[in-house]
């Protein structure tokens, strides 16, 4: 979609065929396309208003019902912090006192939406004119917050008096502009390097800037942390959505900490100073009764020995995770299984004991092996369509591939 096209898309008649069309529907999709058509409305505004109907479909389960009335595009949308995580970043900035957020690189303004519901002053920019057009629309609802095109390596960050209670947002882009994959995604980058704008010039405007935030890939290296900074993985119903750096004011536990968000339950923050050194298991045999599994923001955030010292265990092996302990503990970033049986991985051994207790079904989680568990399920011949099922966790002690069988507590 280009600008002109964005503008007929979202004032009078455009806006109006926008808000007026039915849930959308894949199936009815091309047939409406060609009523509208044939009522007299321009074609590229039809397909634009189906695509961004088609999109905010989509977009329900990021924004809820602020989807229906956002304008989108389907990289933004996937990049786009969802609603919840969003507005933890803007609650952070207001506990701290800022009312001014300048949002480096708004996007489609999911993030600058948050911070104006809040009551912040927001002052976003994104380097493309088109998503900056569109994050303007998607904060008409507080005209004291504005988006405009513009690049984050011209932003000047205000100094002295000007800065007292300014902070900065900044979410870089992880994608390469032009290069698609088979579904027309752009691709992802995952180095540090690659990210746009740079490592470097969010280094800088964090300098310059005290109260400044970023949003990285999960994948951020535990090595890049800077002195001081709080370095927060985060995710939403089990999955690591985001790793957000703090600087400043921002900062709430300096170091590695881990946030754990899920639809209607409260936040749960894991830190650094919850852990403990309890080393790894020597053996098999000192296997529990119990195998608890953190939560992967957790994970992400090198944070298992905060699990360790919780439920007063040990980890299976340096690096898989799992833990397991003696007691049963409820720990509200991490899933409780009892222990049923832990045994060397071995298919003919485990086809044995499945068959032998009656399970027909099977549940495979594997982390620190190379097992592909497809090729595991047809060597293990279960009758199909059974009814009796069992979880068998493949992982590692002491640098050995072992098997347990467990059950959900």
């Amino acid at each position: 979609m280009d600008l002109a096209l964005l503008r007929q898309l979202t004032t009078g008649e455009g806006w109006g065929l926008l808000q007026s069309l039915p849930p959308y529907d894949e199936t009815s999709a091309l047939p409406l396309q060609q009523r509208l058509r044939a009522a007299g409305f321009d074609p590229d505004l039809v397909a634009a208003a189906l695509n961004q109907s088609r999109l905010r479909a989509r977009a329900m389960d990021k924004f809820g019902e602020f989807a229906r009335g956002m304008v989108l595009t389907s990289d933004g949308l996937e990049q786009a912090t969802r609603l919840g995580v969003a507005a933890q970043h803007a609650q952070r900035f207001r506990a701290a006192g800022i009312h001014t957020v300048h949002d480096l690189g708004c996007g489609i303004g999911a993030d600058a939406m948050a911070m104006a519901g809040l009551d912040l002053r927001v002052r976003a920019i994104d380097v493309d004119e088109v998503t900056a057009a569109m994050a303007a629309v998607n904060l008409r609802h507080w005209p004291d917050s504005t988006a405009r095109h513009g690049a984050v390596e011209s932003f000047r960050p205000p100094a002295g008096e000007g800065a007292r209670g300014v902070g900065a947002w900044l979410d870089p882009a992880r994608r390469t502009p032009g290069v698609a994959d088979a579904a027309g995604r752009t691709r992802r980058v995952f180095a540090l390097a690659e990210i746009s704008p740079s490592w470097e010039t969010v280094q800088s405007i964090a300098a310059a800037l005290p109260a400044t935030g970023a949003k990285l890939s999960p994948g951020f290296p535990h090595a890049a942390v800077p002195a001081g900074v709080e370095a927060q993985w985060t995710s939403w119903d089990g999955d690591v959505v985001e790793c957000a750096l703090w600087w400043g004011p921002l900062v709430r536990t300096a170091g590695r900490t881990a946030a754990v968000l899920r639809s209607g339950a409260p936040s749960v923050v894991v830190t650094e100073a919850e852990g403990d050194d309890t080393p790894s298991l020597v053996n098999l045999a000192q296997v529990g009764a119990w195998l608890y599994e953190p939560d992967r923001a957790v994970l992400r955030a090198g944070l298992v020995s905060a699990l360790t010292a919780a439920t007063g265990g040990s980890e299976l092996d340096s690096g898989v995770g799992y833990v397991t302990a003696d007691q049963s503990v409820e720990v509200p970033y991490a899933r409780r299984y009892a222990v049923v049986e832990a045994m060397p991985f071995n298919v003919k051994a485990l086809r044995g004991w499945l068959r032998d207790h009656g399970f027909d079904r099977l549940t495979i989680k594997k982390r620190g092996v190379s097992v592909d568990a497809d090729l595991l399920r047809r060597q293990l011949r279960l009758p199909p369509r059974g009814t009796s099922e069992a979880v068998v966790v493949l992982t590692r002690v002491r640098s050995n591939q072992v098997a347990l069988i467990v059950r959900p507590a």
